[in-house]
C-alpha cells in the first residue's frame, strides 16, 4: 500500500508535465474532463514518469506498467537491447489512436531476448514516447514457461499494488478487468462481458491486462481464478515474481 500511495504522490506532482509530454491525458482518472480526445503527439519530447514491471510467461517476457491515457498504450515494437546488464526497452504510440484525457496505469507487453536469465535482477531502462528506469528482482524459482503452442494464461505480480496476466486471443478485443477479490489463497478476477455486437479480429495473439490489487492487503495469495471475457482458462493461474 506504501508503495502505491508514493506512486500516487509522484503522479500527482508530475501531472501537469506528463500531460504536456505525452499529448494524451491531462487529469486523474477519477476527474471528469470536457476536453477532447487527442492525438498522440509523435514530436513532443518523452519527460522522466513512474514504470513498474512484472515477469510474465515463465520469465520469457515481462509487463510494463507506465502511466497514462486508457486508450493510448504505449508498445514495444522492437527486441531490447542488453547491455552491460540494462535491458533497454523502446516504446512507441500506436498509429491512428485518438487518446482519451485520462490517467491509469497501462500495461505494455515486452517479449525478452532470448537466454535472458530470469533468476538474476532485471534492470530495466524505459525510452520513447515513456521514459524512466526500474529494477526487477529475479524469479527465485525455477518456473517451466508454456511451450508455445499452449496459448497458456500467465500472471506476475507488478510492485505490491498490481498484477499482470497474460491471455491470448483477438488482439483487437483484449480483455477488461472488471471485479477483483480475494478467495482464499487465490485472488478471483472477472471480466466484464464483451458487448454482443462486439466485432473481433479473428487472430490469436498475447493480449496483457492488468489488476489492481492494493485494496484487498497482504492476502498472501500465490494465484489467480480467472473468469469471464471468453477467456478460457484450466484451473488457477500461478503469479509469479515478488510483491
Amino acid at each position: 500500500m506504501s508503495r502505491r500511495l508514493s506512486l500516487l504522490g509522484l503522479f500527482g506532482a508530475g501531472l501537469i508535465v506528463l500531460g504536456a509530454a505525452t499529448g494524451c491525458a491531462s487529469g486523474a482518472a477519477s476527474a471528469p474532463s470536457s476536453a477532447p480526445p487527442t492525438q498522440p503527439d509523435a514530436t513532443a519530447s518523452a519527460e522522466p514518469s513512474p514504470v513498474e514491471a512484472g515477469w510474465l510467461n515463465g520469465g520469457r517476457s515481462i509487463a510494463l506498467v507506465t502511466w497514462g491515457s486508457s486508450s493510448c498504450a504505449p508498445r514495444s515494437t522492437d527486441v531490447p537491447t542488453v547491455a552491460d546488464g540494462v535491458v533497454t526497452v523502446d516504446l512507441t504510440d500506436r498509429p491512428g489512436t485518438t487518446c482519451t484525457r485520462d490517467m491509469v496505469p497501462r500495461p505494455t507487453l515486452v517479449p525478452l531476448p532470448e537466454g535472458l536469465d530470469s533468476t538474476k535482477e532485471l534492470r530495466i531502462s524505459v525510452t520513447g514516447v515513456v521514459t524512466g528506469e526500474t529494477t526487477l528482482p529475479g524469479l527465485t524459482d525455477a518456473v517451466e514457461p508454456p511451450t508455445a503452442t499452449d496459448f497458456a494464461p500467465s500472471a506476475g505480480w507488478v510492485g505490491d499494488s498490481f498484477v499482470a496476466i497474460l491471455t491470448y486471443g483477438s488482439s483487437s478485443c483484449p480483455p477488461v478487468v472488471e471485479t477483483v477479490a480475494a478467495q482464499g489463497d487465490a485472488i478471483a478476477v472477472g471480466f466484464a462481458t464483451p458487448p454482443a455486437d462486439q466485432v473481433c479480429t479473428l487472430d490469436i495473439a498475447p493480449r496483457v491486462s492488468i489488476a489492481d490489487v492494493s485494496d484487498l492487503g497482504d492476502t498472501g495469495a500465490t494465484s489467480l481464478v480467472l473468469s469471464g471475457g471468453d477467456v478460457t482458462v484450466d484451473g488457477p493461474v500461478a503469479i509469479i515474481g515478488t510483491r
